[in-house]
């Protein structure tokens, strides 16, 4: 009888922690049509969704890139990277239906989400192929896939550039 009583609370106090969990969790899922804000930045629904674990080059940032190599000798150019990266990112989803587990706001008041086009994930996919940072600041979740661009020379990393956040940081107006 004792035993039953304590397995029960046991039983009891897990089940309501466990509700408590979920009650706070604030994951939501939003869906509809993207439209692209920048290259980690979308909105569905009329919501602004930022890209969790990811960031792109700002939309006024430049990068370099090799325009000619001659032997021993490499000529670079300057090119918009942001608006590349928003670019790419328009190509893949715009007007396209997106789902996105969005979870907390950010200080701008956006949500922070990992979006899906199918079965295809957007944060990884802007970073897999070199067109965002994982970043790092807030979750490792996509430090493989930079790692991957990087070995192999994708988006961004073909060339050379100033990452985002201290770009962000020297250019504050």
């Amino acid at each position: 009888m004792f035993l039953n009583k304590i397995k029960n609370f046991f039983l009891f106090s897990f089940l309501i922690l466990f509700l408590s969990t979920k009650l706070n969790s604030q994951e939501k899922k939003i869906e509809g049509l993207a439209l692209i804000t920048d290259g980690d930045t979308i909105k569905l629904s009329n919501q602004k969704i930022r890209l969790f674990g990811i960031d792109a080059p700002e939309m006024k940032q430049k990068c370099k890139k090799p325009f000619i190599s001659i032997s021993f000798l490499t000529l670079n150019k300057e090119y918009d990277c942001g608006v590349v990266s928003t670019n790419k990112l328009k190509k893949k989803i715009f007007n396209k239906k997106i789902s996105c587990l969005v979870t907390n706001k950010d200080r701008y008041g956006r949500f922070i989400g990992e979006c899906f086009y199918k079965n295809t994930n957007i944060n990884s996919w802007m970073v897999e192929n070199g067109y965002a940072l994982a970043y790092l600041k807030y979750s490792k979740k996509y430090q493989n896939q930079e790692l991957n661009a990087k070995k192999n020379k994708l988006g961004i990393w073909q060339g050379s550039f100033e990452k985002p956040w201290d770009w962000r940081k020297k250019n504050r107006n």
